[in-house]
């Protein structure tokens, strides 16, 4: 078979996939708002004993997931790099876990919620240190839904992940302790603040912004950070040569694909616990186009890597999962069936060009990191205002350029002055040998030398 003939049938199987639903997208867009208002209501009137405590459960159970998402990360930027840096990348996971529990613990906690008035149009508030459920552990929270501690513990697992976007983009290259020292300024700080804009009931929240998930509010801040990092840090040595660029292929697929399916099982918990209630209509329906999505990222990726490329590349169709979940993200619960569908194979797309893309300026992310979650969080909350019922374009585009600004300034400065002080880069010779002897002086995969004994 011809490459011409390859390359048409692709394309018709893109198409085929997309223009059913595009047809569909805007008739049954009101669907998915008309399902999440009963879930509002619902969420609203006073819950029963038994019923608060099967939302609490739901809650802990979404926060499970949430966690397991860490591990997703972990093996995925671990797989997508070279093995001589394994270490260093479970080690900055492992580390990211922790910062982000306790500076969300002692600070970033009321700096997202700090108790804005809705129609205040607050930008900054702080409610102060530590954690305080007022009455006591039982007080119910969230609409009567479940409690303080819940929401805390729940909410924690989403600020970590912001700091595990920028370790994938910045790995085989960053000192260890300049990226911790990022991580917990970014986390306690930045994140929590942009996070309170919206979340918090802040002006973007009056505004009719809408991000249900963290399109924008998790995965854009932590893509704007990757970006202003990649930016600071430089390429990896070889990356590009004179003027070519060179693959440095990740030394485990299988891991980066345990990653992928571990991070999907996460968003089950990411996405459906947004919800903030056990609703079975609000759930269900938010996992089902959030996996549709997922699906429809890994068509759109797979294709379209497949057309560019010539041949069918697995990273692309991993990242393209990556994508469809990132882009639902922000309006898995107002948008309709069919729209899902679109906005995941959109993303799926997206996410091949901008790696391409971004590998063309020279922008070097190991892992896609930018691409997936910056290239196609923004994407995800542009889309809100295209099928979101009632939601305002406008208002989207303002919340992405704003949190752009903010996010990216700030983390161009955290880095800035990381650099100028205790430097961010590893020098040349333990780049080479890998950041697993120089910074941890162990390896993830011992054994393959050959020692020499006099």
């Amino acid at each position: 078979m011809s490459k011409s003939v390859k390359v048409t049938g692709l394309l018709a199987l893109l198409l085929l996939v997309a223009m059913p639903f595009m047809a569909l997208a805007q008739e049954d867009t009101g669907q998915a708002a008309e399902m999440m208002a009963v879930a509002e209501e619902a969420a609203e009137e006073a819950v029963s004993v038994e019923m608060f405590t099967v939302n609490n459960v739901w809650m802990m159970v979404a926060t499970f997931l949430v966690f397991i998402m860490h591990l997703g990360f972990a093996s995925v930027e671990s797989g997508l790099t070279r093995a001589k840096n394994t270490v260093n990348i479970l080690f900055k996971n492992t580390a990211i876990i922790a910062i982000g529990l306790l500076t969300y613990a002692l600070c970033g906690f009321n700096l997202m919620y700090p108790g804005f008035e809705e129609g205040s149009m607050s930008f900054f508030g702080f409610a102060g240190f530590g954690l305080s459920a007022g009455d006591g552990p039982s007080i119910e929270y969230a609409g009567g839904s479940y409690t303080y501690w819940t929401d805390f513990l729940f909410q924690g697992m989403f600020a970590a992940t912001a700091a595990t976007i920028v370790s994938g983009a910045v790995a085989e290259r960053i000192k260890l302790h300049s990226f911790l020292i990022f991580s917990a300024v970014y986390v306690a700080l930045v994140y929590p603040i942009a996070g309170s804009w919206k979340w918090g009931y802040g002006w973007l929240n009056d505004m009719g912004f809408h991000d249900f998930a963290g399109s924008t509010l998790v995965h854009s801040v932590g893509g704007w950070a990757a970006l202003a990092g990649v930016i600071m840090i430089g390429p990896r040595l070889g990356k590009y040569v004179n003027g070519s660029i060179k693959p440095i292929m990740g030394h485990s697929m299988p891991l980066a694909t345990i990653g992928v399916f571990l991070l999907w099982l996460g968003w089950f918990g990411f996405n459906g616990g947004s919800v903030l209630s056990a609703d079975a209509d609000g759930v269900s329906f938010v996992l089902v186009t959030t996996s549709l999505a997922a699906a429809a990222g890994i068509i759109g990726a797979m294709a379209s890597s497949w057309i560019i490329q010539k041949k069918p590349d697995l990273s692309m169709a991993l990242n393209g999962a990556l994508a469809g979940l990132v882009g639902i993200t922000a309006g898995a619960d107002v948008v309709s069936v069919s729209a899902a569908l679109i906005i995941g194979l959109v993303a799926g797309v997206l996410v091949v060009l901008s790696v391409i893309g971004l590998d063309r300026i020279k922008i070097d992310d190991p892992v896609g990191a930018i691409s997936v979650h910056l290239t196609c969080g923004i994407w995800g909350t542009l889309a809100v205002g295209i099928w979101g019922a009632d939601k305002s374009f406008l208002a989207q585009l303002i919340g992405v350029a704003a949190y752009g600004a903010f996010c990216f300034l700030a983390a161009m400065v955290i880095f800035g002055i990381l650099k100028a002080t205790l430097g961010l880069r590893v020098d040349a010779d333990e780049e080479i040998r890998g950041l697993d002897i120089g910074e941890h002086g162990m390896e993830a995969y011992a054994g393959f030398e050959i020692y020499t004994t006099q």
